[in-house]
């Protein structure tokens, strides 16, 4: 139970910092991100737990080979926080999606008037992508179980198939224009650019792919009939369910951007702090506070509980970035970068290469975006901003597709019995091809913006 109130401890203290900007109050944030990382080092598994010691060990010889002040150590534990406190909080948003059924709503449609695999390929794919935007990975499970009802009679030579890409690509693109991605997030701090300004190109993009991923895919398996009786569906009260979630959003994007304004501390910052007042205030929308305080409650308890994981390897990864952007080692890393500068088609496609190579070493996208940004701090302001962040965001993402160490492979791949790498494999061309895009399209915006320029 000390990881309930450890965790929501070390993310209030780091939000009242922020607010008052107090010194001393971040070495105190400091002393217990270093008390968390003990304590979820008994907890963390897998790779988040060899990855989290190996960041912290080089962290810690760099910083005794810089020779710096053993105080500022407790100052290089900040970076992830806001990342950590947007895990912590999303939970609140997660029952709220659950105590108003939409998730049961939305996975009824897998039952709607389908006549062929192919049908439930693009529906499936849809279901992913709308619920994707608000249960996050746990729409992989839950749209699988889905599904599976309807295809139990084919062989897993053709369902395993079907599942990792109708769940997985849809998934992956829904991340890519949803406002609470924390990759776009940290993207568009890194180029300093509002969100609203790139939605329409992310969302156009990205609903334009998917449309044509899923006619390829309705045309691939419209041969195969369903082994499954219709049942009978509302299409009123599931159209309903999902202009809710389209005001919710719009509400949820609304109320963070003008808190941003005010409080001028990111758009991350502003997120997190209006999770639970906005859940809060659908839940009374819907009427069900009760229900909703309740279930959130259990629900909070239990996903802060699997958060050591995430403490663990971000807070020491943060360190270990914060030490990098100290020594030399950096400077090594920007001499590539900074060698393409003045070439923007092959900076583009390096940063994409970046994210291919780190996702196959064990690198989560978060941590290859933190030092990403370091590494390209020196040509960051000669690169043009909205075209960087599409590619920044794209490139990171499609690693949910095919990287054999994401989350989102993981989970799929214990659902099926099947390796990480193989459910990558079939995925792998489409997401290279996402980035090919993802870049040509930046480079064009780009061109055409100087044109009128």
């Amino acid at each position: 139970m000390l990881r309930v109130f450890l965790y929501p401890f070390i993310i209030m203290l780091y939000i009242i910092a922020q607010l008052t900007e107090g010194t001393t109050l971040l070495y105190i944030v400091g002393i217990f991100a270093n008390i968390t990382v003990i304590v979820s080092l008994f907890h963390a598994r897998g790779l988040y737990l060899y990855s989290g010691i190996i960041f912290y060990v080089i962290g810690m010889i760099l910083f005794l080979l810089n020779d710096l002040p053993w105080q500022a150590f407790f100052l290089q534990f900040d970076t992830m926080l806001g990342i950590l406190a947007l895990f912590l909080l999303l939970p609140f948003l997660n029952s709220l999606i659950l105590v108003g059924r939409y998730d049961k709503h939305l996975s009824s449609l897998l039952q709607y008037n389908i006549n062929h695999v192919g049908d439930l390929y693009k529906r499936g794919s849809f279901v992913s992508h709308i619920l994707g935007l608000f249960l996050n990975i746990a729409t992989v499970p839950l749209v699988l179980k889905s599904l599976h009802k309807s295809l139990n009679i084919y062989p897993t030579s053709i369902t395993d198939r079907f599942y990792t890409t109708s769940i997985l690509r849809a998934y992956a693109l829904c991340l890519m224009w949803s406002p609470m991605e924390i990759m776009i997030i940290k993207s568009l701090e890194i180029t300093n650019v509002d969100y609203l300004f790139v939605f329409p190109i992310l969302f156009l993009l990205t609903i334009s792919i998917l449309f044509i991923d899923t006619t390829i895919g309705k045309r691939k398996y419209g041969p195969l009939k369903i082994g499954l009786e219709q049942s009978h569906v509302s299409l009123e009260i599931i159209f309903k369910k999902m202009k809710d979630l389209l005001v919710l959003l719009l509400f949820l994007v609304v109320s963070v951007t003008l808190l941003n304004r005010i409080v001028q501390q990111g758009y991350l910052f502003s997120l997190v702090l209006m999770i639970i007042p906005i859940s809060f205030i659908w839940a009374i929308k819907i009427r069900k506070v009760r229900r909703y305080i309740i279930h959130s409650k259990q629900h909070w308890q239990m996903k802060t509980k699997g958060l050591a994981n995430y403490f663990f390897m971000f807070l020491s990864a943060g360190f270990f970035v914060n030490m990098v952007a100290n020594t030399k080692l950096l400077t090594v890393l920007q001499y590539a970068f900074v060698h393409f500068s003045e070439q923007l088609l092959f900076l583009f496609c390096l940063i994409g290469l970046y994210f291919f190579i780190t996702s196959f070493i064990g690198f989560h996208p978060l941590v290859s975006i933190v030092l990403l940004a370091e590494i390209l701090q020196p040509i960051i302001a000669n690169i043009p901003s909205i075209p960087l962040s599409i590619v920044l965001i794209i490139c990171s993402l499609s690693t949910v597709m095919y990287s054999p160490f994401n989350v989102s492979i993981s989970i799929l791949a214990s659902e099926i019995n099947l390796h990480p790498y193989r459910i990558g494999v079939w995925n792998i061309a489409f997401s290279l091809l996402l980035m090919v895009i993802s870049i040509v399209f930046a480079y064009t915006i780009h061109i055409v913006g100087g044109f009128f320029t």
